[in-house]
């Protein structure tokens, strides 16, 4: 983890502008009477420093915002909306969470930050010390970043970690992904396949060495082998193209491949029509997400459906609890995936 900068003070500012403390105070809490001109000077040294007010002095007063927010990986999330191909976790997540938290009567705001970021810190300050939340929730791979995870617990905030294992402060909510990926390779076990390809996700995601276990689990207790047998790809659809060639390329490919998200099996897809595999026939083939692309693409594909709404009510009704004076419990909370069976699975070809 990279070393954190040393902290932007009030008195950095105030040095920088060459103004007193009580001036940057109240150009900083927007009090009136503060000359424009005064005003422009602080707030361009408050800019140049990078200078965000303390969130625990700011929640002092122990008022609450009605307000959780929930911060989804910016790359990732653009980059899905820029292809306009279906891609629905945003939606759940916003289905799950508004509509529980209005229940609460809270309001929930969805931000984007890029976990990669070199200010990642200095982002998410902001954007805490703008909303003031009473409570945030971390999407992979968010919740397994030590540094947010570390600045929220510092700050007294509470929050939930969707997605993450990792010990540390937070509440932690899985999907089962190991189980999931378990059943799914159990499905394709009972219809006759043994050779079972697996596109894992990135390392950077805890989820995905969950899956891998879930589908190195299941090879082993049917006594199969899973040499040679697992691609990595990123989630996107060009590593899942070249995850895919290289199962084909083996010298006994797989008859069927269960691949961690829809972009990559929706390359798998592609690429057994161009080498003229059928699916199912030639092919058995499980998506890991349950989006409208994999409910209607031709055939329609079984997949792993993630309950993505349902986590997000969960960690939206825990961080409320969290905030009252009622008992606490650091165990995981386990929301269980499930399958649903669609036209890409068949028994193998001669099976």
């Amino acid at each position: 983890m990279a070393r954190r900068r040393q902290a932007v003070t009030i008195k950095h500012v105030a040095a920088d502008a060459g103004v007193s403390l009580q001036t940057v105070s109240r150009v900083v809490n927007k009090e009136p009477g503060v000359r424009p001109e005064m005003m422009a000077r602080v707030q361009a040294s408050i800019d140049a420093l990078g200078y965000v007010p303390s969130i625990a002095a700011q929640r002092m007063g122990g008022s609450r915002s009605y307000l959780i927010l929930a911060l989804n990986d910016r790359e990732r999330t653009i980059a899905d909306w820029r292809a306009r191909q279906g891609t629905d976790w945003i939606d759940q997540m916003l289905f799950g969470g508004m509509l529980t938290c209005a229940e609460h009567g809270y309001r929930l705001i969805v931000e984007l930050v890029d976990t990669h970021s070199d200010h990642i810190e200095r982002e998410l300050l902001a954007a805490i010390a703008a909303l003031q939340p009473d409570g945030v929730i971390l999407t992979p791979p968010h919740s397994a970043n030590p540094l947010i995870i570390d600045l929220l617990a510092e700050h007294g905030i509470s929050f939930a970690r969707i997605g993450s294992l990792t010990d540390g402060p937070g509440i932690r909510l899985i999907m089962d992904d190991t189980r999931a990926a378990t059943i799914a390779t159990e499905h394709l076990i009972a219809l006759g396949h043994t050779r079972i390809g697996f596109i894992a996700g990135p390392a950077e995601y805890e989820l995905s060495a969950w899956r891998v276990d879930g589908w190195g689990a299941a090879m082993q207790a049917a006594g199969l082998t899973t040499d040679d047998l697992l691609a990595v790809g990123d989630f996107g659809y060009p590593s899942g193209r070249a995850a895919a060639e290289a199962l084909f390329a083996l010298p006994d490919r797989p008859t069927a491949i269960i691949a961690s998200n829809d972009q990559m099996t929706l390359a798998t897809l592609d690429l057994a029509r161009e080498r003229r595999l059928t699916v199912p026939d030639d092919l058995s083939l499980i998506s890991f997400d349950d989006t409208p692309i994999i409910r209607l693409a031709h055939p329609p594909l079984t997949a792993i459906v993630q309950p993505i709404a349902e986590v997000t009510a969960r960690a939206v009704n825990l961080i409320i609890a969290d905030l009252g004076d009622g008992p606490k419990s650091d165990a995981p909370v386990t929301v269980p995936a499930l399958l649903t069976i669609r036209q890409s699975t068949c028994p193998p070809a001669g099976g």
